[in-house]
């Protein structure tokens, strides 16, 4: 069974690396102590160090999941689901501030999930995949002052598949772990 989850991961692969187009787009990012600008206007840099730090919690997140550890995953999920509370929302544009609120709701609802779920892989796994989409949006919105790959991996959920964002071009899987830990593909890379 795993060696034909293998083979279709290594497939999907070379179809993925051959067929389809660069779909690399950027966001603008700037240093805490700078102001940057976005598709939705500027960023306060209160703003950007606070997308940072939830960021920098995601990775935690997403590195504990790579590695099949179910309690940093957890710890992680609760400092995350924290840090979308603490963002100063007064410092928002008013499309910013819509746009985080539909963000924060949910994507603190699935931090505060994987958090509550130590010892549960496959549920924090689930909610990952939502809580992925979320921090997307959020770093689209925002920028991240950092580069981060947009991680595709075609065989979870069923090969419906799901994204992750990653600080490095390596893949680590955070959906199959340790079993098949290199399965995935780059989607784009935002900067």
């Amino acid at each position: 069974m795993a060696s034909l989850s293998m083979v279709a991961c290594n497939n999907t692969n070379k179809s993925a690396a051959t067929g389809t187009k660069d779909t690399t787009a950027s966001t603008n990012a700037a240093p805490a102590s700078a102001a940057s600008t976005t598709a939705k206007g500027r960023v306060d840099p209160r703003t950007t160090a606070s997308v940072m730090e939830m960021v920098g919690k995601y990775l935690q997140l997403k590195n504990a999941l790579t590695k099949d550890n179910s309690s940093d995953a957890a710890t992680a999920g609760k400092a995350l689901s924290t840090d979308f509370t603490k963002l100063d929302q007064s410092v928002l544009t008013s499309t910013q501030k819509k746009s985080f609120t539909d963000i924060a709701d949910d994507a603190k609802e699935m931090a505060e999930h994987i958090g509550m779920s130590g010892g549960k892989l496959p549920h924090q796994r689930e909610h990952f995949d939502m809580l992925s989409k979320d921090m997307y949006d959020l770093v689209k919105l925002f920028g991240a002052a950092q580069p981060l790959f947009v991680d595709h991996c075609p065989m979870y959920n069923d090969k419906k598949g799901a994204i992750w964002l990653s600080e490095t071009k390596e893949i680590k899987n955070p959906y199959m772990g340790s079993g098949m830990s290199t399965c995935g593909t780059v989607q784009e890379e935002l900067k």
